[in-house]
């Protein structure tokens, strides 16, 4: 039995003294602003910037094409969407010190979902937010591997980590794995609408329980809606809200909503298969979209 995924390593050592520098060379009226340390996420390590700004780097490769695709699209749809975004103000291009583009991005107040949760009135402004975004996505949209995908890709890694919890806790039970099963089972998406991509709860910002913002918008791509529909289980602890919401989201077809439960299922089991190893915070998000999935009457 293998122990199961560990964070990536960062690929480089980004510093305040880099970031510093990266601000003189391209952004010099910035430079004299305070910069201070704040998070690394799989992707992309983050500085606070003064009071209004936040400062975003990829520290992997893989992740250097994410933030292009933000950069190019967000834009696009950002207008439009009743929820605040992590929007770019300022692009940063690679210099010989560091290989890749980077943003400048403004302060959202709140703090993540997973240490604020969202009460139950915000499953209703989540659905709006999603009816808003899943609008159809040009021909030359991104696509993502990982992410919007017909399920059925993702069922060899879902397996691995099922095999992996099942040997360390009783979260994945049969309900757990009848709903992976209906999902992978269900007709899968025809249209390919714009994503998110990765919603879960510490790319939502929450202020006294109300969301105040969205955020890491790298995995912005087209593809299935039910990739994003998952967040309703990542996000909102109240059975009877959370089904209320669903009532509302446009599209009310069965197979929609079998593949977004199984998403939230595979969320679930990457979050606590990774949370175990080494990222508690991860674990318990994890832990919080399997019970909620488990506990939720059936359909």
């Amino acid at each position: 039995m293998t122990t199961g995924p560990e964070t990536p390593a960062a690929e480089l050592n980004i510093t305040v003294e880099l970031v510093r520098s990266l601000l003189e060379e391209q952004h010099s009226d910035l430079a004299h602003l305070p910069i201070v340390p704040l998070d690394s996420g799989w992707d992309n390590i983050l500085f606070r910037l003064g009071e209004q700004l936040l400062i975003r780097l990829p520290r992997r490769a893989v992740a250097s094409t994410l933030i292009v695709n933000e950069q190019k699209w967000l834009p696009f749809l950002s207008q439009d969407l009743p929820i605040s975004v992590s929007l770019p103000v300022r692009i940063g291009f690679a210099n010989p010190d560091y290989p890749w583009r980077w943003s400048i991005l403004p302060w959202l107040e709140g703090t993540t979902a997973d240490l604020d949760l969202p009460d139950r009135s915000q499953a209703e402004i989540l659905v709006k937010f999603l009816n808003h975004l899943h609008v159809d996505a040009p021909h030359n949209a991104p696509e993502n591997s990982f992410r919007g995908v017909d399920l059925s890709e993702r069922a060899v890694n879902g397996l691995e980590r099922i095999d992996r919890l099942s040997a360390k806790t009783d979260l994945v039970t049969t309900t757990i794995i009848d709903i992976w099963e209906r999902a992978l089972a269900a007709p899968p998406a025809t249209d390919r609408k714009w994503l998110h991509g990765d919603l879960h709860p510490r790319n939502v910002l929450v202020k006294r329980g109300k969301i105040t913002g969205i955020i890491d918008w790298g995995d912005i791509t087209s593809g299935d809606v039910a990739t994003d529909l998952a967040a309703l289980w990542m996000l909102i602890d109240d059975d009877k809200s959370r089904s209320a919401a669903i009532q509302q989201y446009r599209d009310q077809s069965e197979a929609t909503w079998l593949r977004a439960r199984g998403w939230a299922a595979l969320f679930g089991f990457i979050l606590l298969d990774t949370g175990l190893v080494d990222h508690p915070r991860h674990a318990v998000m994890g832990e919080r979209i399997l019970t909620r999935l488990d506990r939720e009457p059936s359909s």
